[in-house]
Parts: structure tokens; sequence; C-alpha cells
């Protein structure tokens, strides 16, 4: 499928030898070479009010209770230009999904929104979240905005528990948390939980950065504060170099152009 490109192009060099702060700070790098995570706030680099008003036209989600979603899969080129790869549905095998709504199966959602993808703030944000981790030209990758909201207590994960989300970059963004409780991030060793090596509350505009290859991680149930009013709480997932067979089997038929998990 051939891509399309996207507004705001910008040769990358140039992009970032311009820029008078580095859009990660060395300790982000050096933290992820230490201990495979990190977490770190984007607030200054975003305008989350201008993000949050693409939350009232997410469509819900088909396969999940309570969740709304949309989804696109992006890459960027040796330019620097961001660009949309096309259509390719979600697939996690059972390996690493055990929801029984959600694993072993092809899932479609709708794409985010062309007035969305065309922000400047978010292609810089796509773009140095691919250099962060060293991503070439043709690598897909996935950029979700899902979230909940309603009433009484809800399990963000439906099922999931501990897990992975089989690739080997994972990025996780809080947009907004509102008349919300829980949602603690965790981060594990392994995926029986024996040894915990991160609990953090994210707040709207901090990023949980680790190498799901490496590691497992959980969220909390939310839970409604004031009862007079619904809660929400809604994040951007961003990942990349898939290493479950079944996504990257999709990948391969949908983009057969696709750069696969070289390493």
């Amino acid at each position: 499928m051939k891509q399309e490109s996207l507004k705001h192009g910008f040769d990358l060099s140039t992009l970032i030898s311009e820029s008078p702060t580095p859009y990660w700070q060395p300790e982000v790098t050096q933290t992820l070479s230490h201990q495979d995570w990190c977490v770190t706030d984007l607030s200054p680099r975003l305008d989350l009010d201008a993000w949050g008003t693409f939350l009232a036209t997410l469509p819900r989600d088909p396969y999940v209770n309570r969740r709304w979603k949309r989804m696109a899969w992006l890459s960027v080129a040796e330019d620097g230009e961001v660009e949309v790869m096309g259509d390719c549905p979600m697939a996690q095998g059972g390996r690493f999904n055990d929801a029984e709504s959600m694993a072993d199966k092809l899932r479609y959602y709708p794409s985010l929104e062309e007035e969305f993808l065309e922000r400047a703030d978010v292609h810089d944000f796509v773009r140095h979240w691919a250099r962060l981790w060293g991503l070439g030209p043709r690598e897909p990758i996935l950029m979700q905005i899902t979230g909940v909201r309603g009433k009484g207590t809800h399990d963000p994960l439906q099922g999931q528990g501990i897990h992975a989300d089989g690739c080997r970059f994972l990025s996780i963004l809080v947009l907004n948390r509102d008349n919300v409780a829980g949602g603690t991030s965790r981060l594990y060793a392994d995926k029986a939980g024996s040894r915990v090596l991160m609990e953090h509350t994210l707040a709207p505009g901090e990023i949980l950065h680790l190498r799901d290859d490496r590691l497992f991680h959980s969220a909390d149930a939310l839970h409604q504060v004031a009862p007079e009013a619904p809660f929400e709480r809604f994040i951007v997932i961003i990942n990349s170099r898939f290493v479950d067979p079944f996504q990257n089997k999709m990948l391969k038929r949908f983009f057969p152009d696709a750069v696969l998990d070289p390493q």
C-alpha cells in the first residue's frame, strides 16, 4: 500500500540542530539504557488541551466494554517526514494478551483523525519518539488514543493483568485524569509479578517509556471520586518493533515493504 505523506514534514537533522533544547532530556536516554524504563514529563512540549478536544469524537471500542479508541499506523521517512502507512488490524496473540475479548483476534479500529495527525506537535512527538528508540524508515509505529469513562470502578486492562504488548519499544502518555483515582502503573521483572520494579501514578503530560520485550507491566483499577459526575482517563499508547508473530504476519500482509524487527 502506498504511504500517504502528512503535512508539516521537516528534515529531522535540521529540526534537531535548530532546537534550543533537546526534546528528551539527557537523563531519559541514560535511564533507559540503565534500567529499561523511564518516566518523564512532556507537558511543556504538548498542547494537552488541544489534544483533549479529540476525545469527544472517539468511538467506542467494539471489542472492550466501556473503552473508546482510535489508532493509526505511522512511520518516519529518512527526511523526518511523518507518514500514515494505511490500515492494518491490531493483532495480539495469546502469548501477549490474556483477555478473551482481545487475544488471537484481528481488531479493526477507526483511524486517528486527520486534523489530529496533521498537528505539528504530534509530528514532533512521533518523530522524536522514533529517534529515541533508533527506528529507521518504513518501521511501523502504532499510535493509539484510548481510554475509559463512566461510573464506579473499572479495570482499564480488561483482564490482561500483568502482561507485555508484544513489541520492543512501548510508551504510555496520559492525556487526562478527571474525577478518577487509581490507575497506578507498575513494572515487573517477570509475568508472575514476583519483583516490582516501579510503581507510579502517571499525571497528565507524563509519559512512561519501557522496553516491552524485557519488562512486564500492569495498571490498577480506576475509581470514580465524586459520585455526581462520571470519571474518565485517556492515554496515548505508542509502540514499535513488534515481536508478536501474529502482529508481524498482519503487518507484512498489509505493508509488504515494511521493515519488521531488524534486530
